[in-house]
């Protein structure tokens, strides 16, 4: 009888915890280190950031958050990995090589691509009109003004893709894999349960609806396809800073339903069918995002395609092996 209870808790092959108590023990660690990182961040250089927002004029506290919740995440995976996974901060997406940063790249441009594109089509159908170019708030250059906006989309990308696909995606996966569902199946059931966890998370944000919500779910699905067929985050990483930025602060539209005030490359007046362009949460929830999450995807299957010769799951993301006998 104890040794079935021991089980319940502890798997004895790899020697770890299994999986929904890793996972249960993350979320507290999680917590507790958010906690820890915001009240020491605040107390270490908000009295700084004050000053320097009142000298520069621009509004810091953003990039504040960024920071205190990308430091509490990567705190929170590498110790989790190292205390309860048993693994490398690395294995969760992070083996840096020439073939990371040429995947990273990519993520980027298509990022960009993409979202040139839906203001491209919405601009050639009349709904969009361009009010102000090089907009700035308070009367900051423009290199002043955009640089918290830049630093917050490169910090929201890394962290979101970090606990998501990362780390949440790779427990679920190794969890699931069991019986006859092998690492495949539970690799593919992960994804679209982190997608539907994506989804739900943005369910909060401004002007959010059961449309933009199951939306939101979908492009999940589009940046867990990176870290599917490749192991690594650097096709989501990149492609989540990008699209954010250049749907943001380039082309004005607004970012899951909130619209950028620091300062944006083109100032817009949107009109059109909220069903195609997104309406006030922006073109993720409308036809018009669908459209170009489906041409990423595509692109991506021909990215990886050319540079790998072949398209595959990457079932090893879903199995565990046992490295170190820490």
């Amino acid at each position: 009888m104890g040794q079935r209870l021991a089980g319940f808790f502890w798997n004895d092959r790899e020697r770890r915890l299994r999986a929904g108590w890793r996972l249960l023990l993350f979320v507290v660690l999680l917590v507790v280190l958010g906690s820890l990182v915001q009240l020491t961040l605040v107390l270490a250089t908000g009295p700084l950031l004050e000053r320097l927002a009142r000298m520069l004029g621009v509004e810091v506290s953003r990039g504040l958050d960024g920071m205190s919740v990308a430091l509490a995440i990567t705190a929170a995976v590498a110790v989790a990995g190292w205390l309860l996974d048993r693994r490398r901060f690395a294995d969760f997406g992070f083996h840096l090589c020439r073939g990371w940063w040429l995947d990273f790249c990519f993520g980027l441009g298509l990022g960009a691509l993409l979202m040139g594109a839906i203001f491209a089509v919405e601009w050639s159908l009349g709904w969009v009109r361009v009010t102000e170019v090089w907009r700035t708030s308070g009367g900051l250059p423009f290199v002043v003004a955009i640089f918290v906006p830049l630093i917050a989309f490169l910090l929201v990308g890394y962290y979101e893709e970090v606990l998501v696909r990362g780390y949440l995606l790779r427990n679920l996966a190794e969890g699931l894999g069991f019986g006859r569902i092998g690492s495949r199946r539970a690799l593919l059931l992960a994804w679209l349960l982190t997608s539907a966890l994506f989804g739900f998370l943005h369910a909060g944000n401004p002007n959010a609806n059961v449309v933009s919500s199951f939306n939101i779910g979908l492009a999940g699905l589009f940046l867990g396809l990176g870290i599917l067929l490749t192991g690594e985050l650097a096709i989501p990483i990149g492609l989540h800073i990008a699209w954010n930025f250049f749907q943001g602060n380039v082309f004005g539209f607004p970012v899951s339903g909130i619209r950028a005030s620091e300062a944006t490359v083109f100032a817009i007046h949107q009109t059109g069918p909220a069903l195609w362009t997104g309406g006030a949460f922006g073109p993720e929830a409308g036809i018009i995002g669908l459209m170009a999450i489906a041409v990423g995807c595509g692109l991506t299957l021909l990215w990886l395609r050319w540079r790998n010769g072949r398209i595959a799951l990457h079932a090893a993301f879903a199995e565990y092996r046992r490295t170190t006998d820490k």
